[in-house]
């Protein structure tokens, strides 16, 4: 089909937002929109809706959340999940009325609205009150770095790894508790990647943990394999998901996971991982216990995984966001949008 798509490429740098785009970008080489300024900022709808004629497309695709407050060309945006809404942490009154004015009108708006997993897509449905099959499930996938020939990190130790950001609703307190409390073998540490907070260093002080639990400090995308395959198992017992990339990369580099029975987590995770109920550290601990302990259930781990991590790929992904964005500019030319 011979129509011009175009791609609003300004969310580098903005977590797995950030990574959504950079992939889809490489892979589906779509022109730029050239759209300029914070993808974020609240007055971006009214910018993009005003630059959005003078852009030579048939079709726009926003690979973020925001979408423009109104378009003369057909479009369609990505929301990864509604966090901003779920989790009372991150949600204010300006961000619920942000969403209710602008991205809930977005979506009724939008030819097609792309989400990563079918917990989302269930989520959106049910928020937005929007045509179903306005809403299509085209997953994250796995980059190739992420791969079983991956060279180890080595510290001096082992360790459990969490690949995480310091918000709250990543379960970040419990971690530590959980992993203080299944008293693994001596010179066993926690690693987190980032740095770390004064909230969490108390509770490091107050468990008498100081030597047990590592942050990385900045970990650059292309250290983030190495650090996987040298861990013992991946600990994410984030208690609000809306994919949940550190679950598939791990298991690409043959690393063992566990993770939360909560959210897009156990549709990700498939039957390749141990889940647990985030709130419960007992739970926690004993999972880690397990998996170090056990050496045959580690290796049935591994191998499931890998299989897992198999079924996302950003391949994949790019397909579904093509092939969809191809059967609305279809339906378009032959009066059925």
């Amino acid at each position: 089909m011979n129509k011009k798509i175009v791609f609003d490429n300004r969310w580098q740098g903005f977590g797995g937002i950030g990574t959504f785009s950079n992939e889809i970008f490489k892979i589906a080489k779509y022109k730029s929109a050239n759209f300029a300024g914070d993808p974020i900022s609240p007055l971006d709808p009214f910018k993009t809706s005003i630059k959005i004629p003078f852009v030579p497309a048939d079709f726009i695709f926003f690979p973020g959340y925001i979408p423009p407050f109104f378009s003369s060309k057909p479009y369609a945006f990505t929301i990864h999940d509604l966090n901003h809404l779920d989790r009372p942490e991150n949600s204010s009154i300006l961000k619920k009325l942000f969403y209710n004015l602008f991205i809930k009108r977005g979506c009724k708006k939008a030819q097609l609205i792309f989400t990563v997993s079918d917990f989302s897509r269930q989520k959106i449905i049910s928020w937005a009150g929007i045509d179903p099959n306005k809403i299509v499930n085209v997953g994250n996938g796995v980059s190739p770095a992420f791969n079983l020939k991956v060279t180890l990190h080595r510290f001096e130790y082992d360790y459990v790894l969490c690949v995480s950001n310091r918000k709250i609703h990543k379960n970040e307190q419990r971690t530590i508790c959980a992993f203080v409390e299944a008293n693994l073998p001596n010179g066993i540490k926690l690693v987190f990647t980032g740095e770390k907070t004064e909230e969490l260093e108390l509770l490091i002080n107050e468990l008498d943990a100081e030597d047990k639990v590592v942050f990385t400090g900045f970990v650059k995308e292309d250290e983030l394999p190495a650090l996987y395959k040298g861990a013992l198992v991946l600990i994410f017992v984030s208690l609000y998901e809306g994919f949940g990339l550190p679950v598939i990369e791990a298991m690409a580099c043959g690393t063992p996971v566990i993770t939360s029975n909560t959210s897009s987590l156990p549709e990700i995770a498939g039957d390749a991982a141990i889940l647990v109920d985030p709130e419960d550290t007992k739970e926690i601990a004993l999972s880690l216990n397990r998996v170090i302990d056990d050496d045959v259930l580690r290796a049935t781990m591994i191998k499931k995984g890998i299989k897992q991590a198999e079924k996302f790929t950003w391949d994949i992904t790019a397909k579904k966001i093509e092939t969809s964005i191809e059967q609305v500019l279809f339906g378009i030319k032959n009066g059925r949008n």
